[in-house]
């Protein structure tokens, strides 16, 4: 089943509101010229809502790098998907590792927020991802159907907006490690074989499963010349939009 591809630019806790305009108008220009692939970009909170004018009716899409599940409350620190969807947001990335392993959140946790984004219209982004020692303890699969149990657990994912899984392996964010295209593709096929063993073929055929850990212009191409692999989400080479646009403008092989 043919599945349109996505990058998305996670800019984590950088730029300022003026540098998140300035990189938000040139994924804008960049990604103009492509008509089958979807873009998305997610700057920090405070940038958001000046972002959203940059973007205003473009194609590219504005995500948020966390959210809550209720939509207000007294919950200190947090930002809940309606205010998101009011500043424009229709994704929202759930689970990041550095959620997890930083201010640990647990797969309880990130399963309410993968349900308060779908309930409020917003597409999650749901992270999951071994450690290295979990991969060299030959234990990868297993955790991620752990992850993916646990996050996905009572989901619904028949309707709208859709689910977008991102496999990060821990060990390749940031390292500057990437995992091969043939290690990326074996577990991004058994991610998806669980989906549809979770839900079912026909689900899993249509589920965007994205791969990220220090993904680049010169490992991109490969990595979408993959079958299962549906795109990527995409750390600190989308804060310079020379790299982005490279990934951006990728040709499978």
């Amino acid at each position: 089943m043919e599945r349109r591809a996505l990058i998305a630019g996670n800019w984590k806790m950088n730029t300022t509101i003026a540098e998140a305009q300035a990189l938000a108008a040139e994924v804008v220009r960049v990604s103009a010229k492509f008509t089958d692939r979807d873009v998305a970009v997610a700057p920090p909170f405070t940038a958001l809502a000046a972002v959203a004018k940059i973007l205003g009716k473009t194609p590219v899409r504005l995500a948020a790098q966390n959210v809550h599940w209720e939509t207000s409350g007294a919950y200190t620190g947090e930002i809940s998907p309606a205010m998101l969807t009011d500043v424009g947001c229709s994704m929202a990335i759930v689970g990041h590792s550095e959620r997890r392993h930083i201010f640990g959140e647990s797969d309880e946790l990130i399963n309410r927020r993968i349900k308060g984004a779908l309930a409020h219209g917003i597409s999650p982004v749901f992270c999951i991802g071994e450690t290295l020692d979990e991969r060299e303890g030959d234990r990868t699969f297993a955790v991620l159907e752990n992850q993916i149990r646990c996050g996905l657990a009572g989901v619904d994912i028949t309707g709208t907006p859709e689910l977008i899984i991102a496999y990060e392996p821990v060990w390749a964010i940031g390292t500057g490690k990437t995992a091969s295209a043939d290690q990326a593709q074996e577990v991004h096929s058994f991610i998806r074989g669980l989906i549809g063993e979770i839900y079912e073929k026909t689900l899993a055929g249509q589920t965007r499963i994205l791969y990220g850990g220090s993904v680049k212009s010169d490992n991109i191409n490969i990595l979408m010349g993959e079958a299962d692999i549906d795109g990527a989400l995409v750390g600190g080479a989308a804060l310079a939009v020379e790299s982005f646009a490279g990934i951006i403008s990728f040709s499978a092989t």
